[in-house]
């Protein structure tokens, strides 16, 4: 009875120890310093011309950004207000190019017809999207769902 017990004793606790672990290099047998993990790609940046007011800037928007944060930071003066894809006053045309903008509340036949958020555009490939009146793109949405 006192061996079972001390068999089970010393397997409960080999059990909780952590595991040793020895790095060996490939032939030497010695330790192998602990490398880096290689670094992570970095996202990937599109061209996004952004039309407004007249004039046309070029600006580079990395994957998981929207249009809208990349134009206010390089101080683009494009109408916002919420940021989240809600109150649609950050209303444009999808000229070229293609966006993802699911986390938005534009029906899908608005979307179809072009229109987009800006606060919840996310560029997919370079593109070419313009500024619009947002009585614009209320009356879009207002008629789309009507139907």
């Amino acid at each position: 009875m006192a061996a079972a017990a001390a068999s089970l004793l010393h397997l409960a606790t080999s059990a909780c120890s952590p595991p040793r672990v020895r790095l060996v290099g490939p032939t030497t047998g010695r330790r192998s310093p602990l490398r880096a993990a290689p670094a992570a790609a970095p996202p990937r940046a599109y061209k996004v011309t952004i039309e407004h007011g007249g004039e046309s800037r070029v600006v580079e928007v990395e994957e998981g950004e929207t249009i809208l944060s990349r134009a206010l930071d390089e101080g683009i003066d494009v109408p916002h207000d919420c940021k989240l894809g809600v109150c649609m006053t950050c209303p444009a045309r999808l000229v070229a190019g293609e966006v993802d903008q699911s986390d938005g509340m534009l029906s899908d036949d608005v979307v179809a017809q072009g229109y987009a958020l800006l606060c919840a555009s996310y560029p997919r490939s370079d593109c070419t999207i313009r500024v619009i009146p947002e009585d614009e793109l209320l009356k879009v949405q207002l008629a789309t769902a009507d139907d």
